[in-house]
């Protein structure tokens, strides 16, 4: 388990999070840059190495009613990579790099079959400002971002043809 002034120390590393010091010695830090009215990505990062993450619109992260992960037990490259995922996932357009790839594609419209293997279709397309996953003619889901059309797709079995 990571120390708290090691969590401080990964937190602290992003500089688009703002450290705020908050009761019993308690830690939150917040993305103020959000694009939805929730700010805070770490919550109540504590002395004893207790800690949270903001990962409500995480895909695939189990969550409690506040929309937080507990990241107690995490190693610095978990911790690292959910915090980044949070920041991200609190900014519609996502990373610059997801962002370029969204305009890019936005601007030369098209759309990606992917195929499980038991042969099963589903087409992605992107249309103004979110992707879109359609089993034949009935809409699957949509994402805001690429990374998480193909995170989704990868953990469901299939493959991009």
């Amino acid at each position: 388990m990571l120390s708290l002034d090691e969590k401080l120390e990964i937190a602290a590393s992003f500089p688009e999070l703002q450290r705020k010091d908050v009761s019993l010695g308690r830690i939150n830090f917040h993305y103020l840059e959000s694009d939805y009215e929730k700010t805070t990505v770490l919550y109540h990062l504590h002395p004893n190495g207790n800690g949270f993450v903001y990962a409500e619109y995480i895909p695939g992260c189990t969550v409690d009613a506040k929309g937080l992960i507990n990241i107690r037990d995490y190693s610095e490259d978990e911790l690292r990579d959910i915090i980044a995922k949070s920041i991200q996932s609190l900014t519609r357009s996502g990373s610059p790099k997801i962002a370029k790839v969204e305009v890019e594609e936005a601007n030369d419209p098209q759309e990606e079959i992917w195929v499980d293997e038991d042969g099963n279709t589903l087409s992605v397309t992107f249309v103004e400002d979110l992707w879109y996953i359609y089993a034949g003619e009935n809409l699957d889901c949509a994402f805001e971002t690429y990374e998480e059309v193909q995170e989704y797709l990868e953990e469901e079995g299939f493959d991009k043809k």
